[in-house]
């Protein structure tokens, strides 16, 4: 089969990377600036990029927030590549075991969730009141066995109280996907490709993450 049969249709579920773009408090926002121009009469562009390692849709390492864990570089990459489930949840703040015991995980080892933290790209600034998991439902998932666990914002956990989210997920090998923007996809299957930067020692890294349908 050819490479331009093999999906009916690719969806790019990666927000754009700007200066302007949400970025967690405290993280370096996006800056581009071009060293060399052709318009300066240089034989080529070159920018010089600065942005945090969290920055838009990005992987968390285990080494985010446990010590001497796995790095960027050291994530299994049959865990990034294969199939995946979205999920449509509407929820207005956390999402539960309850919520989560209303879908089924037979099978399933990788999911996204889609909310409505999707639309909250489309706001300028920071939004403290995006959706999240709390700890029980990390728990949950954990316990369903699931390998790679995505989101639509820039965080799994509650705005200034996510560290047991991410403690709960990390721990467990569960590799994490935040920043996704799921507005574009309909709730069902799909293969899903995530490749973070490869950077050597980080705790995590921007990537570009597809959906395919077959």
């Amino acid at each position: 089969m050819s490479e331009q049969h093999l999906y009916a249709k690719l969806y790019d579920i990666s927000v754009g990377i700007h200066e302007s773009m949400p970025t967690w408090p405290g993280d370096p926002g996006f800056e581009r600036a071009l060293l060399h121009s052709i318009s300066g009469g240089a034989s080529s562009d070159v920018s010089a990029i600065k942005m945090g390692s969290h920055t838009g849709t990005h992987v968390d390492a285990p080494a985010h927030f446990l010590r001497g864990a796995p790095t960027i570089e050291q994530l299994p990459l049959d865990v990034l590549v294969g199939e995946a489930v979205v999920f449509g949840l509407d929820v207005e703040t956390a999402i539960t075991p309850a919520d989560l015991g209303a879908l089924d995980f037979e099978g399933v080892s990788r999911v996204l969730f889609k909310t409505r933290n999707s639309a909250l790209w489309q706001k300028k600034g920071f939004a403290e009141d995006f959706v999240y998991f709390t700890p029980e439902a990390a728990h949950f998932l954990v316990e369903a066995g699931v390998r790679l666990v995505g989101i639509d914002y820039l965080s799994v956990g509650e705005y200034h109280k996510g560290t047991e989210v991410h403690h709960a997920f990390l721990k467990s090998g569960i590799v994490v996907i935040e920043g996704l923007d799921l507005s574009g996809v309909e709730p069902g299957r799909y293969d899903i490709m995530c490749l973070p930067l490869k950077i050597i020692g980080a705790d995590g890294a921007p990537a570009r993450v597809l959906l395919g349908r077959r």
